[in-house]
C-alpha cells in the first residue's frame, strides 16, 4: 500500500499541477506554447488555401515607387489614385493600411503664404494669382475632398508610449453598452492618428494594433480597444461594417464576459464575431503571403488594368516596398505582411469563418483534465504496462482527434496541450515508477521464488510480478510426496562423503524431473523430497502434470541405479505419493524463518500415500481426486481406504502409464486385476483367490496380490462385519 500511495501522491501531484494552469490560477509558459504550437498546426492543415476574389490589394510596391516618386508621395497624387479607384474602376470601398499625420507642404504653399503676407503683401496681381492657384495648390486639401462622401477607412494605431498626434475618430460603440463589463478589453493611453482634415473626411477610421502573443506572432486583432472612456475599433472590423453599410455594433455577453459582437444593420443581424475575453477575434488566415490579389498602385494610377478585375471590389491600400512594408510575424509565415493580416479578418467578419473559444470551454477542460487524470491515476497500478501504453495511445489519439473535430466541425478552439501534457506526465511517471518497483520485485520474486520453482516458471512470473504474492492463500494443488525406502540402511554401508555424493545426485535427478513437468519444490526433508503444482503461477492441469512427474522419476531412478550400481553403490527405491485437493499455500514459518509451503489435510493424506506405497508394493500411490483429473492416464485401483481421523474413505490408485500406450499383456492383467477387487468386494473368496493366483502365475513377485491372498484367508477364518463394502482401514497415519 504504500508503494501504491507514493505513487497516487506523485500523481496527483502532477493531475494538481496541470489543473492550476488549466485553471489559470497559475500558468506554465511552456504548455501555453505548446498550445500556440497546436493552435498554429490544425491552422495550417485546415486553411482553404483559396483567394477571396471579393478583397483586392492595392499595393505602392517597387515599380510604384520607380514611376510616381519616392515616398511618401503627393496628396495630389493620392487624391487622383482614390478617384481613380472610385470614378474609374468603381470599386465598393477603400482602406488605408497607412497613416497620414504630416500636412503635405511639397506644392510649395506655405512659401507662397508667407509671401503674400510679407513682401508681396501688397501685390494684388500676386494676391490674386495665388487665391486662384490655392485649390490647386492646397494637395491636403484636394485629397481631403477626394475622401468625402466615399466609403473610405482610414488607419491608425494606439500605444502606451506617451506621445499623441493626428486626430481620433468617432467612437464606434456606446460605452453604456459594455456595463462596465470591459476589464480585459486593450487600454491605451495614446495614438497616432491622421491629421484631422483627412479624419473628418473619411467615412470611418479603424486601429491597426493586433496583439503579440510570446512568441511574437500575430493570432488575435482586438475588435474594439479602450482609450479614454471610449470604445475604437479595429481597421478590419471598420472595413467590414462599411461593406455591410454602417452596419451597428452590439456586444453579447456570456454572464459577465464578452462573447460576441453582433453587427446590426437596419433591425437585422448582418453578421455575428465570436470574441474573447479582450473582445479580439482570431484572425482566420487562409494561407501563406499572397493569399489574396495584389495590384501595383502605379497601375491603378495610370489605368493599365481592366476595369472588371477592381469593379465592385474592396480595396486596401497599403505598401510592400522595403523600407516601407507592415510585417508581422503569423502562424502562417514569419514574415508576413499587416495588409493581409487585416484582409483574412475582413473575410473572417463577412463569411463568419472566424473560430470560437466558447467562455464554458475553460470549464469543460478543467473537467476533462480531471476525469482522465482521475482515471488514470487509478487504472495504471492495475494494469500491464502494455494495457496501459494502449489506453495512453487511445487516450492521446482520442484528445487529438476530438481537439481537431471540434476545430473543423464546431468552429472551437481547445488548449488541448495541458492535457497532453498530463497524460504524458503520469505515463511516464508511471512507467518509471514500474519499472523501478518492478526491477525490485523481479529480484524478490527471484531471490524468493527461484529455490522453489523452475527456472522457466520464474520467467514468467516476472512478466508480472504483482500478480504473485507468497502471502497465505486457499488453493486447489497437487502435492506430492516422495521417500527413499530403507535409507537407514543404506547410510550405514556407505561412507559419510559417498552418502553425501549419492544424496546429491538423487535429489538432483529428482529436482530436475519435478521442474521439467512444472512443479514448486517445497522442501528436502532428509531423503524425502515434498513438492506440489498449481501455486504460484496457476496451472489448470496441476494433477496431470504431478502424476507424469512421478512417473518420469521412476523413470529417471531406473537410469540412476544404473550408474550406482557401476560405483558399488546399492540401488534406491522411491515411494511416491499424491494427492489432490483444497489447500493452503504461503509462507508460512516465524518471524524467524519462512518457507513457502503447502498445508491441509489433502497434504496429509499425500504424505499418508506415500508412507502406504510400500505396504502395497507399489512405486506411486495417487488419491482419488488426482486420479479423476488424469483422464488418459491409465490406472490400476488399489484398495478403498479409510485414513485414521477421517470417515469419508477414498479410493487409491497405481499410475501405470498413458493408457493409449499401456502394452497389450498389462491392459490383461489390469483388466483381470479389476475382476479381481469386484469378487473380493462381492465376498466372492473362492473366484478372486482362483483369479488371483493366474495374476500370481505371471507376477509371482508381485506384494499386492499376495496381501489380498492374505486378506482373503483372513476373511475366511473371521469374515467382515455387515455392510463391509471392501474398505481397508489405517489404524496408524
Amino acid at each position: 500500500m504504500k508503494k501504491i500511495n507514493l505513487r497516487h501522491l506523485v500523481s496527483l501531484v502532477l493531475l494538481c499541477f496541470t489543473m492550476v494552469h488549466v485553471g489559470g490560477w497559475f500558468p506554465i509558459k511552456f504548455i501555453d506554447a505548446i498550445d500556440r504550437l497546436i493552435y498554429d498546426a490544425r491552422l495550417q492543415l485546415t486553411m482553404p488555401g483559396t483567394v477571396d476574389q471579393r478583397l483586392v490589394i492595392v499595393d505602392i510596391d517597387e515599380k510604384s515607387l520607380a514611376e510616381v516618386g519616392r515616398w511618401p508621395w503627393r496628396r495630389d497624387r493620392m487624391a487622383q489614385l482614390v478617384d481613380q479607384l472610385f470614378d474609374g474602376y468603381q470599386v465598393r470601398q477603400v482602406g488605408f493600411d497607412i497613416v497620414m499625420a504630416e500636412a503635405d507642404d511639397s506644392s510649395g504653399l506655405r512659401s507662397l503664404d508667407a509671401l503674400a503676407k510679407t513682401e508681396l503683401q501688397t501685390n494684388a496681381a500676386y494676391q490674386q494669382a495665388l487665391q486662384r492657384l490655392r485649390p490647386q495648390l492646397d494637395y491636403d486639401n484636394l485629397f481631403a475632398t477626394s475622401l468625402k462622401k466615399r466609403p473610405i477607412v482610414l488607419g491608425y494605431y494606439l500605444s502606451n508610449e506617451g506621445s499623441t498626434n493626428g486626430a481620433m475618430p468617432a467612437p464606434a460603440l456606446d460605452a453604456a453598452l459594455m456595463q462596465g463589463r470591459d476589464s480585459a478589453i486593450t487600454h491605451w493611453r495614446d495614438y497616432g492618428g491622421n491629421l484631422p482634415l483627412f479624419a473628418q473626411a473619411a467615412a470611418s477610421a479603424g486601429h491597426f494594433n493586433p496583439i503579440i502573443d510570446a512568441d511574437g506572432s500575430v493570432r488575435r486583432v482586438p475588435l474594439l480597444a479602450f482609450y479614454r472612456e471610449q470604445y475604437y475599433e479595429s481597421f478590419s472590423l471598420a472595413m467590414a461594417r462599411t461593406y455591410l453599410n454602417g452596419a451597428a455594433i452590439a456586444p453579447v455577453f456570456d454572464g459577465d464576459t464578452l462573447d460576441k459582437l453582433r453587427l446590426v444593420e437596419g433591425r437585422k443581424s448582418a453578421a455575428t464575431i465570436a470574441v474573447d475575453e479582450n473582445a479580439a477575434a482570431w484572425v482566420p488566415y487562409r494561407g501563406p503571403e499572397k493569399s489574396y490579389r495584389y495590384v501595383s498602385a502605379s497601375d491603378v494610377l495610370f489605368k493599365r488594368i481592366p476595369t472588371e478585375q477592381l469593379k465592385g471590389k474592396i480595396i486596401i491600400l497599403g505598401t510592400s516596398a522595403p523600407g516601407l512594408r507592415d510585417l508581422r510575424s503569423t502562424p502562417v509565415g514569419e514574415v508576413y505582411p499587416g495588409m493581409e493580416v487585416h484582409a483574412n479578418l475582413i473575410t473572417g467578419i463577412l463569411d463568419q469563418t472566424i473560430k470560437q473559444r466558447p467562455s464554458t470551454m475553460d470549464g469543460l477542460e478543467l473537467l476533462v483534465v480531471l476525469v482522465v487524470g482521475l482515471g488514470m491515476i487509478f487504472l495504471f497500478p492495475w494494469q500491464l504496462p502494455v494495457v496501459v501504453s494502449v489506453v495512453v495511445l487511445t487516450t492521446l489519439l482520442a484528445a487529438i482527434v476530438g481537439d481537431f473535430a471540434l476545430w473543423q466541425f464546431a468552429g472551437w478552439i481547445t488548449k488541448t496541450a495541458a492535457l497532453l501534457f498530463m497524460i504524458a506526465a503520469l505515463y511516464v511517471w508511471n512507467m518509471a515508477y514500474g519499472y523501478f518497483t518492478e526491477a525490485r520485485a523481479k529480484l524478490q520474486i527471484t531471490q524468493r521464488f527461484g529455490q522453489y520453482v523452475p527456472p522457466e516458471l520464474v520467467s514468467k512470473m516476472l512478466l508480472d510480478p504483482s500478480r504473485y504474492s507468497m502471502e497465505s492463500r486457499r488453493a486447489d494443488l497437487t502435492v506430492l510426496f516422495s521417500d527413499v525406502r530403507s535409507f537407514t540402511s543404506i547410510s550405514e554401508g556407505l561412507e559419510p562423503e559417498e552418502l553425501a555424493e549419492l544424496m546429491n545426485a538423487y535429489l538432483t535427478a529428482m529436482t530436475e524431473v519435478i521442474r521439467k513437468h512444472g512443479g514448486t519444490l517445497d522442501k528436502y526433508i532428509g531423503d524425502a523430497i515434498v513438492a506440489f503444482w498449481g501455486a504460484p503461477i496457476d496451472d489448470a492441469d496441476h494433477a496431470r502434470h504431478a502424476v507424469q512427474a512421478a512417473l518420469d522419476m521412476q523413470t529417471a531412478l531406473t537410469q540412476l541405479n544404473q550408474t550406482f550400481s557401476a560405483r558399488g553403490w546399492p540401488p534406491l527405491q522411491v515411494g511416491i505419493g499424491i494427492n489432490t485437493g483444497a489447500m493452503t499455500v504461503g509462507d508460512m514459518g516465524s518471524r524467524i524463518r519462512l518457507a513457502y509451503t503447502v498445508m491441509g489435510d489433502a497434504v496429509n493424506l499425500g504424505a499418508r500415500l506415500e508412507a502406504k506405497t510400500k505396504d502395497y508394493g507399489v512405486e506411486i500411490m495417487v488419491g482419488e481426486v488426482t486420479r479423476e483429473r488424469t483422464p488418459g492416464i491409465a490406472y490400476r485401483e488399489l484398495d478403498c481406504v479409510q485414513v485414521k481421523g477421517k470417515e469419508q474413505a477414498v479410493s487409491v490408485y497405481q499410475p501405470l502409464g498413458i493408457e493409449a500406450e499401456l502394452p497389450a499383456a498389462q491392459a490383461t492383467s489390469l483388466a483381470t486385476w479389476h475382476n479381481v477387487l469386484q469378487h473380493y468386494r462381492a465376498q466372492n473368496w473362492t473366484q478372486a483367490e482362483a483369479t488371483l493366483q493366474t495374476l500370481i502365475a505371471t507376477e509371482p513377485d508381485s506384494l499386492l496380490y499376495r496381501l489380498y491372498l492374505q486378506r482373503i484367508a483372513a476373511f475366511r477364518l473371521s469374515p467382515p462385519t455387515a455392510g463391509w463394502h471392501g474398505v481397508t482401514r489405517f489404524e496408524t497415519k
